[in-house]
């Protein structure tokens, strides 16, 4: 090795270096049996050098190719070697070596020359994390951070609380209710995206099947709290009613209650797809139900169609904030409560008898287990498979919808819907997508950006690292984007 042209070599028996020559140069000590010998190649600055006994050697070559293979050469017959590529630790501290590299190249990264647009650069990066504040409807933050940095907020308040309301709706798996909010508060949204729509239906379906959507919530006797896999919503059972609404919409009036959604007699979504009503709305009792949250920072204590000044603030305490809590793929855990896709429960149903355990841990039935609700769902399917074949011959076959209905409709073919194949869809980390899509849309129908710029910036940064490892520049591999999000 070293002796053929683009090879390169370090041989035992003289300690010499070989690069494309039959004439060595003198490199290191010699080595023989029982020696450990190392070859790292830096493809940052295109080096290498060889460890022995995990002691490095120093440089041996420079200016190398990035296409390099390694080669161990035997010269007497019956010779075995141990190759180690990483699957046992190093002799070598190739850990320390990295460090040093890491520190180098974000040491770079940050000595790079802003010189007279610091002030302009510090305002391009308060604008995006104020507008990606705004996109995820953290409100109150958005208020307090546009206050500090002198920022201007380009959405209503109004509009952002409402986005993030339906999405609380959608992350909460009712999305029955989320989306008689959006036909009431964006009226045409869903009926010009029918893709959209096509999700959403498919998606309160599944929820449907998981016993959290109010079409089949609305059945029980009661309102359990044990359907919701994310916390601060409220009894969905209509007549369980809030009277307190926090739609914001205006001029409405004679509310009557559909999905628990306050919806008006005035105004009502005429959709040219099939309607895929609540049969519960005929159930209502005369106390309309709403769209209410309860959270650990809220103090909301208005009542319906009263506005006084404290309500209409904008930055009040007592208005629904989304970061008021954390949700760890729709489950929230703590030492009094445990919530966890369609189960609560307090501890102290935790601390029964052993022998009772079994008893006090029921099995998750299809609809919460209500006859009612499961024939409901069955009807809400029958309608959602002649929205399919609408959608098919207005605008062709969409094999992803195909897809979508095959998948939710498979969930009844289990008796355990979930632990089946396709039971993954019941997971509550799937309302996210939906929720980001729904969002999306809403913000592009006011003419704002679907994506916050700072996650487009971070998507570009991240392509940006693909391509440069793609070309073989290996300093990329020290520069991780997450490394400066912190």
């Amino acid at each position: 090795m070293g002796w053929d042209k683009h090879s390169y070599g370090y041989h035992g028996d003289d300690g010499h270096s070989f690069c494309s020559s039959g004439t060595g140069q003198p490199y290191g000590p010699t080595f023989t049996t029982g020696d450990v010998i190392g070859c790292c190649v830096n493809l940052i600055n295109n080096t290498c050098f060889y460890t022995k006994n995990g002691h490095s050697l120093g440089i041996a070559f420079t200016d190398l190719p990035s296409n390099l293979y390694p080669t161990v050469g035997l010269q007497t017959p019956g010779e075995i070697v141990d190759a180690n590529f990483g699957q046992q630790p190093f002799v070598f501290d190739i850990e320390d070596y990295m460090r040093e590299w890491r520190a180098k190249i974000q040491s770079t990264i940050k000595r790079f020359p802003i010189g007279d647009r610091l002030g302009e650069w510090q305002a391009m990066l308060q604008n995006m994390v104020s507008s990606y504040l705004v996109h995820h409807g953290y409100c109150s933050t958005a208020t307090a951070f546009a206050r500090v940095t002198d920022t201007t907020i380009q959405e209503e308040q109004t509009s952002i609380k409402n986005r993030q309301r339906i999405q609380k709706l959608v992350l909460a798996g009712r999305v029955g209710e989320a989306i008689e909010a959006t036909q009431q508060l964006y009226p045409g949204l869903l009926e010009h995206n029918p893709n959209l729509l096509f999700m959403l239906k498919c998606r309160q379906f599944v929820e449907m099947v998981n016993g959290t959507d109010s079409e089949v919530r609305c059945f029980s006797a009661r309102s359990p709290r044990s359907q919701d896999s994310y916390p601060g919503s409220p009894s969905l059972s209509p007549r369980h009613g809030s009277s307190n609404s926090h739609v914001h919409s205006t001029g409405a009036d004679s509310p009557t209650c559909s999905n628990g959604v306050m919806s008006t007699k005035s105004k009502q979504s005429h959709s040219k797809y099939p309607t895929l009503s609540s049969s519960s709305s005929s159930s209502s009792s005369s106390s309309p139900s709403s769209v209410n949250y309860s959270e650990s920072n809220s103090t909301d204590s208005t009542k319906s169609q009263q506005h006084s000044s404290t309500s209409n603030q904008e930055t009040s305490d007592s208005e629904m904030e989304m970061e008021a809590e954390h949700y760890p793929n729709g489950v929230l855990e703590n030492s009094s409560t445990r919530i966890m896709n369609g189960t609560y429960k307090h501890e102290e149903i935790l601390q029964t008898d052993e022998s009772s355990m079994e008893d006090s841990c029921p099995q998750r039935q299809l609809c919460g287990g209500n006859h009612a609700a499961t024939e409901r769902m069955i009807q809400f399917g029958r309608e959602l498979q002649m929205l399919s074949e609408q959608l098919c011959r207005e605008y062709g076959k969409n094999t992803v919808h195909k897809k979508m209905l095959q998948d939710a409709f498979s969930l009844l073919a289990y008796s355990d819907p979930w632990n089946c194949p396709v039971g993954q869809q019941l997971d509550p980390i799937q309302r996210e997508p939906v929720c980001a899509a729904l969002n999306s849309a809403i913000l592009e129908s006011q003419n704002l950006p679907k994506q916050p710029p700072l996650m487009l910036a971070l998507g570009q940064a991240s392509e940006c690292l693909r391509l440069m490892a793609r070309v073989g520049l290996g300093s990329c591999s020290f520069a991780r984007v997450d490394d400066y999000l912190h």
